[in-house]
């Protein structure tokens, strides 16, 4: 199974680190912080890899034509510098074949076990599951009747409960819900899944990190020896 990583955005929330790398590069204990998600996914026999470039893409694209030692398969492609997160993934639609795919962001962390999350996906033959977390209250919030999303609402400052913490499994069929370039993943498509009951959640309830900030970036500095 192919897996997406959507690499492309400014970062402008961690720019002491993104004036000069794309965000994915920032370093983790001495390794970029993409290598350590993909490493994750190649733990479960995944390495077939996809990153959704943008902005200084070419770094990240650099990068590993010279690192080809991790064994990864990588294609980078560049999605457009100001492309939206639903685009960038529109735009991969034809590497992607029509076959379901994972994808996550580059910028957050977590110790699922991705083989059940498949095992899940597969089990309830919906066309989108994402895995739910509970973060800190100020990220935005998905609420669940059973397994099955029934409110989506992404980075709301009023909500608490579980949310968006990437690490998805995606029918192709999903794709069509993506207009162009200025869609955002979070906004009409998922919530269209969601209207039509093809949104499915799959609880995580140990390890996760994403990586907005400085302080953010710390916290996974001291946590990253328990992700292995």
């Amino acid at each position: 199974m192919k897996v997406v990583i959507l690499a492309g955005g400014l970062g402008t929330r961690l720019s002491e680190y993104t004036k000069t790398i794309p965000k994915p590069m920032v370093k983790i204990a001495g390794i970029p912080m993409i290598v350590h998600i993909m490493k994750h996914y190649v733990k479960y026999g995944f390495n077939d890899f996809y990153i959704a470039a943008g902005y200084k893409g070419e770094i990240i694209k650099k990068y590993f034509k010279k690192k080809n030692i991790f064994g990864f398969k990588v294609k980078v492609i560049h999605t457009g510098s100001k492309t939206m997160t639903g685009g960038r993934l529109k735009r991969l639609k034809k590497y992607l074949k029509n076959e379901s795919f994972m994808m996550t962001y580059g910028d957050g962390l977590a110790n699922i076990n991705l083989k059940k999350l498949i095992k899940f996906h597969q089990a309830n033959k919906k066309l989108v599951t994402l895995t739910t977390v509970r973060p800190p209250a100020r990220f935005g919030v998905v609420k669940l009747k059973g397994n099955r999303v029934i409110y989506f609402k992404e980075k709301s400052k009023l909500d608490e409960g579980w949310i968006n913490g990437g690490f998805f499994v995606i029918d192709p069929k999903f794709l069509n819900f993506i207009k162009d370039d200025n869609t955002f993943l979070e906004k009409e498509p998922l919530e269209k899944a969601m209207k039509y009951g093809e949104l499915n959640a799959y609880k995580h309830y140990e390890l996760w990190q994403c990586v907005d900030t400085k302080r953010d970036k710390d916290k996974l500095e001291e946590l990253i020896h328990k992700f292995d």
